[in-house]
């Protein structure tokens, strides 16, 4: 098993990054090169988080031999045991195996300087450069770069500032002699220092809000007002969005009709025009006049600038557009799939019922093993049981990860939970135990960060939506914060158990990925000052967060949030239970149209079918059927003047109309047939004899 661990964890995480990216990119629309860029940041980070469990337990093995290799003297074994050296060896001898997922020597050091650098030469100069090129508004790749660099020149020279104050520090310093290795982990210790910062306030974030998601989530009233909130905020969005929109297809329009064929910057137009909606490109193509010259009429051209900025604007204002749209179409499903929940759970056959059928079809599996009972059973009973225990589950981490938090400096007597849950098995070599802890504690760690990252909003600049509705900004900026933050994570998380040196003060072996870090030694103020005590910060975090203070902010400054005991929410959930409410009225009319539609096909395909095919029959046989059928409609219909033929021809191709549409105008299958609505039904009076005719068959063909 030498390396096989690692060889499917590499495979594993890859596939794991892939899935999740696809949830939120478009791999068709997309530019690949925004897609590789992403992927790889996602997949270091992520590998970083799976990968080191298995550094930690061979860590642990490489101290079980130096310690039986080295088999110090009896004389000096107490010094050994208190300074924490080495374990009493001469005992522990044949509990020194290798464990299933061991990786040889020198392996490690070497996967990890490649994936440390590579993710750090990503968020530092490949990803922000990416950002302002995907962003840019340019028609050629050198005007994309150009505006990258320029707009990314402000960006470098910061971080240079700062690296640059740290090299002063040490240059000064009469202590140091400045080395490449000390130099380099200068370096690491300004970025670590940055991603820690960041870090403490997304994880008392999650720490608090995670759990306290999981446990509103077994409360069906809370879920379904926060839907409703969510929704009318949505609308507004929406809104917003389709003004704004054509608004940018307004100036387009101007444009296009102002830039004639043979202008110079024809093509630049044409780039824009791609990046329109489909029927907007319709409409500017029917209106344009190419016989005309450019240089017959004398206009105020827009210049190659305001191009630019126009294209910029097309891009934004289109993703914006499609975003809302498929998120409006998935929040009311979730909203109609709540509200039949809260409908069946007083239930007494304990079958789920559909207010609405899925419009896509579900998988045969589920269909044949998630029924109706099992759904019912899982959705009203056991659901709510399941989030509640999770949130528990999920509670408990947190008030551990902040008590470790708090204690993780101390050594004597170790108070750090995770530290000692790491020695305890570190003390029978259960290298499972050891994998398995670890694993649990930097996954959850992950989850409270990540999931962080996926819930923030920087307005609409920055927002990961799900259902492949991410823009390429969006998904390039949130592969530079998984870089930036997962090293200092793994950092915090070995000193949380005490694997890192600096921390448990202890000269024993460390782990690989700790010798790629360097020694934080070189910067004393860091790593005794600000890596020990910030981290304490996430305590005032949390207690923020419980309280929602930072939502409270955010509603004084205009930002509307969900807060149970606020009157801007409740105007909010009365506007979100009206809007699905009048969704359900349309798709409810717009299902009994299909379902009338179907049964008129059922009930007068035959016919129609008899018809076609009796229209290439001989004219003596065609003339027979004629009869036939004149013979069946005189049953039903009155004569007015009308031909046997027509008669025939209308039951034969008619569709069915319903005429309680509230203007002519309206689709008719789009409303219930009602016979008693007598203000807003039509006229029949009004209709042209051929109508009056099919309503008088289609009145008896109801009764």
């Amino acid at each position: 098993m030498s390396g096989a661990a690692l060889g499917i964890e590499i495979i594993f995480v890859f596939f794991l990054a892939l899935f999740i990216l696809h949830r939120y990119g478009d791999f068709k629309k997309q530019h690949r090169l925004v897609i590789i860029a992403t992927l790889l940041a996602w997949y270091l980070c992520f590998l970083i988080v799976f990968i080191l469990p298995l550094d930690v337990s061979t860590t642990i093995y490489n101290r079980c031999k130096l310690a039986v290799n080295s088999s110090p003297p009896e004389s000096s074994s107490s010094n050994i045991i208190i300074n924490g050296s080495y374990p009493t060896s001469a005992p522990r001898k044949h509990k020194c195996f290798e464990p299933w997922s061991y990786i040889p020597d020198g392996i490690m050091p070497i996967f990890w300087r490649v994936v440390y650098w590579t993710s750090q030469f990503l968020t530092w100069i490949l990803l922000p450069f990416m950002q302002s090129y995907a962003r840019s508004g340019g028609f050629s790749i050198t005007g994309k770069i150009k505006t990258a660099l320029i707009e990314n020149a402000i960006y470098y020279g910061t971080y240079l500032l700062i690296f640059g104050a740290f090299l002063i520090y040490v240059a000064v310093n009469p202590n140091f002699n400045l080395q490449w290795n000390q130099l380099q982990t200068i370096g690491i210790a300004a970025a670590n220092t940055w991603g820690l910062f960041l870090l403490v306030l997304l994880l008392g974030y999650g720490l608090v809000e995670i759990p306290r998601s999981h446990w509103n989530g077994a409360k069906r009233g809370y879920l379904l007002m926060k839907t409703y909130f969510k929704v009318a905020k949505l609308m507004t969005e929406k809104a917003d969005a389709e003004e704004n929109l054509e608004d940018i297809m307004e100036e387009v329009r101007k444009v296009n009709e102002s830039i004639k064929y043979n202008h110079p910057l024809r093509k630049c137009v044409d780039t824009i025009l791609k990046k329109c909606p489909t029927e907007y490109q319709e409409k500017m193509g029917r209106n344009m006049d190419d016989y005309e010259d450019f240089d017959d009429r004398q206009n105020n051209y827009p210049s190659e600038k305001s191009l630019v900025k126009l294209h910029k604007q097309v891009i934004y204002s289109v993703q914006r557009h499609r975003r809302t749209q498929v998120q409006w179409r998935i929040l009311l499903e979730q909203a109609f799939y709540l509200e039949d929940v809260a409908k069946n759970e007083t239930s007494a056959t304990r079958q789920f019922v559909h207010t609405f059928q899925f419009q896509e079809p579900e998988n045969r599996i589920t269909q044949y093993f998630y029924t109706p009972t099992v759904e019912w059973y899982w959705e009203c009973l056991l659901r709510p049981w399941f989030y509640r225990i999770l949130a528990i589950v999920l509670a408990t981490f947190s008030v551990i990860v902040v008590w470790s938090e708090c204690t993780f400096f101390s050594t004597k007597p170790v108070l750090s939970l995770f530290a000692v849950f790491i020695q305890l098995a570190e003390r029978t070599y259960n290298y499972i135990y050891i994998e398995m802890a670890c694993f649990l504690t930097i996954f959850f760690l992950s989850i409270c960060v990540y999931s962080t990252v996926f819930r923030i909003r920087v307005f609409n600049y920055y927002y990961l939506a799900s259902h492949h509705q991410t823009d390429a900004y969006s998904l390039l900026f949130s592969g530079m914060l998984f870089c930036r933050l997962t090293p200092p994570l793994c950092l915090n998380f070995l000193g949380l158990t005490h694997m890192d040196s600096s921390i448990s003060h202890k000269n024993t072996q460390a782990t690989a990925y700790t010798s790629i870090m360097g020694s934080m030694r070189v910067l004393s103020f860091i790593a005794d000052g600000f890596y020990i005590y910030y981290p304490m910060l996430v305590v005032i975090l949390c207690i923020a967060t419980y309280f929602s203070l930072g939502t409270r902010c955010l509603n004084l400054l205009g930002f509307q949030q969900f807060m149970g005991d606020n009157e801007m929410t409740s105007d909010f959930i009365d506007e979100g239970k009206e809007l699905i409410r009048r969704e359900k009225r349309k798709r409810q009319r717009q299902e009994e149209g299909e379902n009338r539609r179907r049964e008129w096909k059922e009930r007068y395909g035959n016919s129609r079918e008899d018809s076609t095919r009796n229209r290439n029959v001989h004219p003596d046989e065609k003339e027979s059927s004629f009869s036939e059928t004149n013979a069946t409609v005189s049953k039903y219909t009155r004569s007015n003047g009308r031909t046997e033929r027509d008669r025939i021809e209308l039951l034969q191709d008619a569709e069915p109309l319903d005429f309680n549409a509230d203007s002519v105008s309206d689709d008719p299958l789009d409303h219930p047939l009602d016979s008693g609505s007598a203000g807003d039904s039509l006229s029949i009076s009004q209709m042209p004899n051929r109508s009056k005719l099919f309503i008088s068959v289609n009145i008896l063909t109801y009764m």
